[in-house]
């Protein structure tokens, strides 16, 4: 199989598809591998390293696009990438569909194969592609909302752990997922005063059991959210439905009950956000302010740390790499319950429920792609 490695273009993502080391792995099994010229430089990867990996540099993305059987990225197609795709193409990425009408439409028009990362499931319900990257997100979430309390970027001026005589600022996470509870370990880390709240009273016991005593769990309802928004100085929106549309747990009147200066950190805004007020921002432009509350919505955040962020994905994402690549993507899925959960798009046609619900677009079932290999009638839900 050709696969085909293109430099990122979202605005600094810094993050790359493969490593070297995975390169030199597919080539070692028959593989040939297109790596777009300096595509893995900010995390660290030189063309010299994929090159004694046995890689080919390739100096043009359409080329790349153009040549390989199996795209690998890490973000979504860009807008001057939709043409690119093409039918029977393989595209292995984070896509976040329910959250994007114009690349959902634009990649079934394309006719490709699109897997998402985000929708990789295990038979426990986990995500194992997406934790390692939630890890990230979930503790640059207190990072970065830390260094905007700060005044000069027109936050409340609040040192998050305090000093002895003065009290510590408050954090509120909203979920208490994968997401949540890194920013919780790292906001009780800093001293901060912590409350995470959920719907789900296992997650909240979970909490308990392994964080400590000042991180406090409440159940989340709107009238609890409404109390806690008014004295807690960052609060965290951590709440992911797996491929489908976050729903919205802060609404714009909420905004009123906060102090000025209040700072809000948006995790789910790769799937539509759960505030009411939340817009995509870049690392370029990460904030702006409504109502005095200043808001973190930047929809690639772990692009900010490349070298930690490409490490821990392709930790995870190469197994299924390799699967794809040695069997191809309708046997892989065959043969792997958790890649078949992963497609999202095949030939124009959505196969994953909530990117369906999401844009009222027709649903059929996978089975229908896969020759017979799965009974006639069942669904993937």
């Amino acid at each position: 199989m050709i696969i085909g490695v293109p430099r990122e273009m979202k605005n600094h993502e810094n993050r790359v598809g493969l490593t070297p080391a995975g390169t030199h792995e597919l080539v070692k099994r028959g593989h040939q591998v297109l790596i777009e010229t300096h595509s893995g430089a900010a995390s660290g990867f030189r063309n010299d390293d994929y090159e004694e990996a046995g890689a080919e540099i390739i100096s043009t993305e359409d080329e790349i696009w153009g040549r390989a059987d199996m795209i690998i990225k890490v973000k979504e197609p860009e807008e001057h990438e939709y043409k690119m795709a093409r039918k029977n193409q393989l595209i292995f990425s984070f896509f976040h569909f329910a959250s994007n009408k114009k690349l959902t439409y634009a990649m079934m028009d394309s006719g490709a194969i699109c897997l998402a990362y985000e929708t990789v499931e295990a038979t426990d319900k986990s995500l194992p592609i997406l934790v390692p990257m939630s890890e990230v997100a979930g503790r640059m979430a207190i990072q970065q909302g830390a260094r905007y309390l700060e005044k000069p970027v027109m936050g409340r001026g609040i040192l998050l752990g305090g000093v002895p005589g003065v009290t510590p600022g408050k954090v509120l996470i909203i979920g208490a997922g994968v997401v949540g509870v890194q920013a919780a370990k790292m906001a009780s880390g800093l001293g901060a005063h912590v409350t995470i709240i959920d719907t789900n009273i296992q997650r909240l016991r979970y909490v308990n059991d392994i964080l400590p005593p000042h991180v406090v769990t409440m159940y989340s309802s709107e009238y609890n959210i409404r109390k806690l928004v008014a004295n807690h100085d960052l609060i965290v929106g951590a709440v992911l439905i797996p491929g489908g549309k976050s729903p919205m747990v802060i609404t714009r009147d909420m905004l009123k009950l906060m102090r000025p200066g209040t700072v809000l950190v948006d995790v789910s805004v790769d799937q539509g956000g759960c505030i009411e007020t939340c817009k995509p921002t870049t690392h370029e432009n990460p904030t702006y302010i409504v109502d005095g509350i200043l808001h973190y919505c930047v929809t690639n955040m772990p692009g900010a740390v490349p070298y930690t962020s490409t490490i821990a994905l392709t930790n995870s994402t190469f197994p299924y790499v390799l699967e794809l690549a040695d069997k191809g993507w309708k046997k892989a899925c065959l043969d792997n319950y958790e890649l078949l959960k992963g497609l999202n798009i095949i030939k124009g046609e959505v196969v994953y429920r909530g990117v369906a619900e999401a844009f009222d677009l027709h649903y059929k079932a996978v089975h229908h792609f896969l020759d017979g290999g799965l009974e006639e009638g069942t669904e993937e839900d």
